[in-house]
């Protein structure tokens, strides 16, 4: 008995080992129906593979320490990390049935039988009774052979699904990175913003100053004052719309890193510079390089397999049922061979009628391939448009940063000059106050497109998916990493 309890145990796991193996569908990137160029059409790649950290190509020591404190404090990326924890544990429950389920039971039971109208000897009629106490101890096993593959089909898509987690968990990370980017950037165009009012505030009323003694002398008319004051109210209103801006982004900035917004964060006096290069590779590598792609294309991966497993839905299943232990009447006999009992259960069920209930399964996972296949096209072709739009804006902004430079040079100079003919008695306040404005907004418009400049290279880095082999980093503290199998099986 004891040699067929360690047969039963060795063809139970000798059949695990060989049925455990499943993992998920090797990535298959789908051709789209719209053809795709060779190169990128809004300008010429320059190739190249972006890094990691593609933050570091600003060149901002400040900004690294930022995003690696928003990777590792941001409550955003701590909730889809969360989630990609629950897809891990839901991808170990779905594989947990190729493997035989395994139990220890211990009894212990005792019985109180009476034996009603046996004669007893001696006795006045009274009932018979006796009582007994019996002991087992024994192992359980449970399993069902994937003869056709459901199971496996069944913990491939799960695994599919963990993998698109974890492309969505990057994908995250990569958008934590880009807007807290865009955030500093954001406060100190904000900032110099602010520090331009005030200055142009001062400047009017400086100007007005002498405005005001010559008015006192009766060499200016009371229009001229009345103008100059107005300008510099109207300067004193934007000095308090740019703090409220600023405060407004700084206190956006703390929330990204996960402080308290307090707005007490200090801010850099200066704009970095753009990168000099653009590594935009070619469109044939967006699809295995953006997160949001690989998403959809672990969804329609795993939406494949799940086709299998409502088509295997229709096949026979085998279950074996055995359990092996002993059972006795003294608990000093549990481990005594001599009482072994043992037992081994097969059977095979076949559906037959199910009211249409399984092929309406296999036309929901046909349905579903069918939703997730469209949604990987659209996703696919706004990817592009992206890519094409940043770069695009790029060569754009920088055309324009030139020409508002340019005018910025101009205006201030104009701004001088009408000053000085207006204090010479050469011009009018309105010539004057109109050079004044012009070159504060100049100036403004300038500060602003150097950021939307910053602004379009996060989202060309983003569009083009970051750092491809940040794929291998999953969010926690920066630097740490978590071992992957090359079957997209988390190993523990």
């Amino acid at each position: 008995m004891r040699s067929a309890m360690v047969m039963l145990v060795l063809v139970f796991v000798s059949a695990a080992l060989v049925s455990g193996c499943a993992s998920a569908p090797k990535p298959q990137h789908p051709s789209l129906e719209t053809p795709v160029p060779l190169q990128w059409t809004a300008a010429p790649s320059e190739g190249g593979m972006i890094d990691e950290r593609w933050w570091s190509d600003f060149s901002d020591a400040r900004l690294d320490g930022l995003i690696d404190e928003a990777l590792y404090r941001n409550f955003e990326l701590k909730s889809v990390t969360g989630r990609m924890q629950a897809a891990r544990a839901q991808a170990r429950i779905v594989g947990a049935p190729l493997l035989p389920q395994v139990s220890l039971d211990f009894n212990r039971t005792r019985t109180r039988r009476n034996f009603i109208g046996f004669p007893i000897p001696g006795g006045n009629g009274g009932v018979l009774k006796t009582t007994s106490t019996n002991y087992g101890v024994s192992t359980n096993i449970n399993w069902e052979i994937d003869l056709w593959g459901r199971l496996s089909d069944d913990k491939a898509a799960a695994l599919a699904d963990l993998q698109g987690s974890q492309a969505d968990l990057y994908g995250v990370r990569s958008s934590v990175a880009g807007q807290t980017a865009k955030a500093w950037f954001a406060a100190i165009e904000a900032r110099r913003q602010l520090d331009l009012a005030r200055a142009t505030r001062d400047n009017f009323s400086e100007v007005n100053e002498r405005i005001e003694n010559r008015y006192a002398r009766g060499l200016r008319p009371a229009l001229d004052l009345r103008l100059s004051l107005a300008n510099v109210a109207a300067a004193e209103a934007v000095v308090l719309q740019r703090m409220q801006a600023f405060d407004s982004v700084v206190r956006q900035l703390e929330i990204l890193l996960g402080r308290y917004p307090s707005a007490e964060l200090a801010i850099a006096s200066d704009l970095p510079p753009v990168p000099s290069t653009v590594p935009a590779g070619l469109p044939a590598d967006l699809i295995a390089r953006r997160p949001d792609l690989m998403l959809a294309e672990r969804q329609l991966a795993a939406a494949g397999a799940r086709i299998g497993v409502a088509k295997k839905a229709r096949y026979p299943a085998i279950r074996l049922t055995g359990s092996g232990g002993t059972s006795t009447a003294a608990l000093t006999d549990l481990l005594d061979g001599d009482f072994i009992v043992w037992s081994l259960v097969s059977s095979l069920l076949q559906p037959l009628f199910q009211g249409g209930r399984l092929s309406a399964g296999v036309d929901l996972a046909e349905a579903n391939r069918d939703q997730v296949l469209a949604n990987f096209a659209d996703r696919a072709l706004r990817a592009y448009g992206e890519v094409e739009t940043a770069l695009a804006a790029d060569g754009l902004l920088r055309r324009r940063e030139a020409a508002l430079l340019e005018a910025t040079t101009q205006a201030a100079a104009a701004r001088e000059l009408a000053e000085s003919r207006y204090h010479g008695g050469l011009s009018d306040v309105i010539t004057m106050l109109d050079a004044q404005r012009r070159a504060f907004d100049s100036e403004g418009q300038y500060l602003a497109v150097r950021r939307q400049r910053l602004d379009a290279r996060v989202d060309l880095y983003l569009a083009l998916g970051g750092g491809f082999e940040g794929m291998a980093t999953e969010a926690g503290e920066p630097g740490d990493q978590q071992a992957k199998g090359e079957s997209g099986e988390i190993q523990e």
